[in-house]
């Protein structure tokens, strides 16, 4: 028995799945999860010693990679004056300077703990500013586990949701439309049938819970121009892309601006942090100024701030996403390379440090497309090549990131592994 198969045995008997967060359980592949013991930079050690080029990065937020000394340094001077005070810092003011200066849309900001308390804010926000009921969100566009936004779609196009886990009510899930995405018509139609309550749309740009997905040409204008029109807010989920991308996050890449913006992952800096921000008109409907209630004990936590300010600075130093995307290039035409000679259906969607890998001749434009992927085949692919010592998320469903800490000779044998995956499938 392996040290991570023991550590696992005994987790299950103490933590529900053996595990903190769900897909951390290997469910989707198959077999038993490691456990990671160190990492350091862009490699994790796992319990049993074995060494991954980690293209997981703590599922994202890790873009300057693990135990960054820099980001380390910043902990390690803000927990010298304390960890956590109940009162206003230094840090926070400092930190909202920075979000409003990089991203494009944000004119106020609110720090929260997490992307999850991020979205389940500017959800309430949208309501309690346009005095409306009804939210539309995408089949297939994840925003943590909030109540409103855990819902299925419905038997048709425009039937209101279903509740997606127990625990839910089926009332609160009739205030949440669940529609297609990529489909402009499906969100012309909801409008002219629920115009007058809708309170705001909220959609990842680019979805990326579902591996990674593009809005076709003229999409997000398209949900842009419909809020505008009737009044509704619309929200950009950028947890994962925000800083990703670029460094107003796809905002700033597709040059649209949304109402609100959720951000979270990066600017933690490795440690929980969330936040919301958009326009002032609206964020200043928040309490204390306004009457949508927000509190926190721990919002703008010195010790996460310190971490995220340092995250953001590094972030603009040099040619960082110019050499982050050139990384994301050279493994994603390596792969798709590689199954045209071996003529495996394969695509790998990619944007600066952000890809996915989709077993599939079929463009994937929905989370329909995404489910009818070879699922087989991307678990033997992700076995593979966790046991030449890259790791991939484990699950077809996640998106891969690259760190400004993947060094060129990592990034080399990386791909030179994923290629032999390829071949040996």
């Amino acid at each position: 028995m392996t040290i991570s198969s023991d550590l696992f045995a005994r987790a299950q008997k103490l933590i529900p799945g053996g595990v903190n967060s769900p897909v951390r359980a290997f469910r989707s592949v198959g077999g038993t999860p490691f456990f990671t013991k160190k990492a350091e930079g862009a490699t994790l050690t796992t319990a049993d010693d074995q060494e991954l080029i980690d293209f997981v990065c703590t599922w994202g937020p890790a873009i300057h990679g693990h135990n960054n000394p820099a980001i380390r340094e910043a902990i390690s001077e803000a927990l010298d004056k304390g960890t956590s005070f109940g009162t206003p810092n230094p840090y926070e003011v400092e930190m909202a300077e920075l979000i409003i200066e990089l991203v494009p849309s944000v004119e106020k900001v609110r720090m929260v703990n997490s992307g999850t308390e991020a979205t389940m804010t500017a959800i309430r926000l949208a309501r309690g500013y346009t005095k409306r009921n009804k939210i539309i969100k995408f089949a297939g566009c994840y925003h943590g586990h909030v109540d409103s936004l855990l819902i299925a779609a419905g038997s048709g196009a425009l039937t209101l949701g279903k509740p997606d886990s127990a625990g839910i009510p089926e009332s609160l899930a009739e205030e949440t439309i669940v529609l297609p995405f990529n489909d402009l018509s499906k969100v012309e139609e909801a409008f002219a049938k629920y115009g007058d309550d809708i309170a705001g749309i909220i959609l990842e740009p680019y979805p990326a819970n579902i591996g990674l997905i593009f809005p076709k040409d003229g999409y997000l204008e398209g949900l842009r121009a419909l809020c505008t029109k009737y009044g509704a807010v619309l929200i950009f989920d950028e947890v994962m892309t925000g800083f990703r991308v670029s460094a107003g996050g796809v905002q700033q890449h597709v040059g649209i601006q949304p109402d609100i913006t959720t951000l979270g992952k990066i600017i933690g800096g490795g440690l929980p942090v969330g936040a919301l921000g958009g326009k002032a008109e609206i964020m200043d409907h928040l309490a204390p100024l306004g009457p949508v209630y927000q509190a926190g004990t721990l919002s703008g936590n010195p010790l996460a701030m310190a971490a995220g300010i340092t995250a953001l600075k590094l972030l603009r130093q040099g040619d960082t996403y110019e050499r982050l995307d050139r990384m994301g290039k050279q493994i994603s035409g390596a792969i798709i390379d590689t199954a045209k000679d071996l003529g495996l259906p394969l695509q790998v969607p990619q944007v600066g440090s952000m890809f996915c890998v989709y077993f599939s001749e079929k463009t994937v434009e929905t989370l329909d497309d995404a489910i009818a992927t070879d699922t087989e085949r991307f678990n033997k692919y992700f076995h593979s090549a966790l046991e030449k010592g890259v790791y991939l998320p484990p699950s077809k469903y996640e998106a891969n990131f690259i760190s400004t800490t993947h060094e060129q000779a990592a990034i080399d044998k990386a791909t030179e592994i994923l290629c032999e995956t390829l071949r040996e499938l």
